[in-house]
């Protein structure tokens, strides 16, 4: 029961900058809905970034697991993060080359050709991005999350701040000031592109902030490298199919919704609402730096499995908190959005509901990488991916967004089901089935209640109120005798 609340506290650390410091990036998207007007320019730059997170995986192709892996198994740290390091070196700087050889026809792939400097900007801040991923991960492993926390919180206030003032300071002393100094460095017509110049800024302070961490006599062990490629491989497999089970729909709407119907537009406003289910994402972020390098260091521990099942428990159903509170109150959060940019609030529970998928198979799935089955990984990652492109390409054209939406949730059920029955198979954990079954069940008939009673025009958040209100008490009423146990015992610790 320490080890459970060493964790729940590293998680509450890791969250300071992963909650905090993320809720403070997100209010972008609503300051975005205010800046572009045109619903188009959004959707642009949902699309660049669903392009990035697919190149930010390739890029790490599983160096950052395997570094957790290898650092720990192999107990000497420092010459696996100096091989994971010039790897991904050797790798980000290919990379950003052939981008600055290539930037004019990515450009005119992406539907960007009169701005090539926005690939050149997204291209190096790929790189960097990547490069810092081991840094980051070296923080997690020496425990050390309030200089973690510390570095993220700065990245987000630079981009957040450099948003501001290219996007609003900016403008406003060109127009109060039309021959002034501002107006031979600001040029409007450069429009989205101040954003992916902010977020190059922030993450050059980040690798700057991060050089004490880098400061180590590089070797590079092929021996090593080799064995965590092998290792990373099946990670990487996971990885991309993660990134196409997430941001395939950014890409796939506007190639397969007609032109009648703004393809651009339509991803705009399916993004704003998408990026509404962040606090539940959130949460699962933050418990994910936590949990990785604690389930590692705990794997040998005997009562392991035990503690596993009591922490996927209370994920889960904090995890249903969220969703219940985030799904019933949304119409009172979607007002922070411009008008033009909330119809696409119905999609919000669904994709809150397949984040805590998400959660709950991230938690699963650490079966195999502690087994060295990274292989199950992979063919899950595949199969969700075939469920996700699937449901898209035959859906979308006939119900737009909500297609995209229903795919995500479909793809992680059926990884999470999947991960279950093999991880029962090969690392057999004790999970609280009919608790998660009771309270899921318990969360949806609340919700259904109050989405039938709710009205679009004047949301009864009194209501919605009271179901979250019910749902918490039930929570305490079945929980309290497991409460106070676990608070008991680690008083005793």
């Amino acid at each position: 029961m320490k080890a459970i609340k060493k964790l729940t506290g590293e998680t509450v650390i890791y969250g300071m900058p992963s909650i905090i410091g993320r809720f403070l990036n997100w209010w972008l998207n609503p300051y975005w809905t205010y800046v572009f007007l045109n619903q188009a320019e959004v959707g642009s730059i949902i699309n660049i970034y669903a392009y990035v997170a697919f190149l930010f995986v390739m890029l790490t192709y599983g160096m950052e697991t395997g570094f957790f892996r290898f650092a720990t198994k192999e107990g000497d740290s420092k010459n696996v993060f100096s091989t994971t390091m010039l790897s991904l070196l050797f790798t980000s700087f290919s990379f950003v080359l052939a981008v600055f050889i290539f930037k004019n026809d990515i450009a005119a792939a992406l539907d960007i050709a009169k701005n090539p400097e926005f690939v050149t900007i997204m291209g190096v801040t790929i790189a960097l991005d990547v490069l810092s991923t081991i840094p980051f991960a070296k923080l997690r492993l020496q425990h050390r999350p309030m200089r973690f926390a510390m570095i993220k919180f700065i990245n987000i206030g630079v981009n957040i701040s450099f948003n501001l003032i290219f996007l609003s300071l900016f403008p406003a002393i060109a127009k109060a000031f039309p021959n002034g100094f501002i107006n031979t460095i600001y040029d409007p017509e450069f429009g989205i592109g101040y954003v992916f110049l902010a977020n190059l800024i922030s993450s050059v302070v980040t690798m700057f902030l991060l050089i004490p961490e880098l400061k180590e006599k590089y070797s590079f062990d092929v021996t090593l490298w080799k064995k965590i490629l092998t290792y990373s491989f099946p990670i990487f497999i996971v990885g991309v199919t993660g990134m196409i089970n997430q941001n395939i729909d950014k890409i796939l709407l506007p190639e397969l919704l007609p032109a009648s119907e703004e393809p651009l537009k339509q991803l705009g406003i399916y993004g704003v609402a998408f990026k509404m289910a962040v606090l539940l994402n959130m949460f699962i972020q933050a418990f994910r730096f936590a949990f990785e390098p604690f389930f590692f260091s705990q794997r040998a521990g005997g009562d392991s499995k035990k503690m596993y099942s009591i922490i996927m428990k209370y994920f889960i159903i904090i995890g249903l908190i969220i969703f219940l509170g985030m799904s019933t109150f949304i119409d009172l959060f979607m007002k922070i959005n411009a008008s033009q940019y909330r119809e696409a609030v119905g999609i919000v529970p669904i994709v809150l509901m397949a984040n805590l998928f998400m959660g709950i198979y991230f938690n699963l799935s650490l079966w195999y990488k502690i087994t060295d089955n990274t292989k199950y990984g992979a063919y899950q990652g595949i199969l969700g991916s075939i469920v996700t492109i699937a449901i898209n390409i035959i859906f979308i054209p006939t119900i737009g967004y909500y297609a995209s939406a229903i795919a995500i949730l479909a793809c992680f059920v059926v990884m999470t089901i999947m991960s279950y029955i093999k991880g029962n198979q090969i690392f057999p954990v004790d999970y609280d089935l009919k608790n998660f079954a009771f309270y899921l069940v318990v969360s949806l008939i609340l919700f259904g209640f109050y989405w039938y009673f709710r009205e679009t025009d004047s949301p009864k958040y009194w209501l919605a109120a009271l179901v979250n209100i019910i749902f918490i008490c039930i929570i305490v009423f079945k929980e309290k005798r497991e409460f106070l146990k676990i608070f008991a015992t680690s008083n005793e610790n």
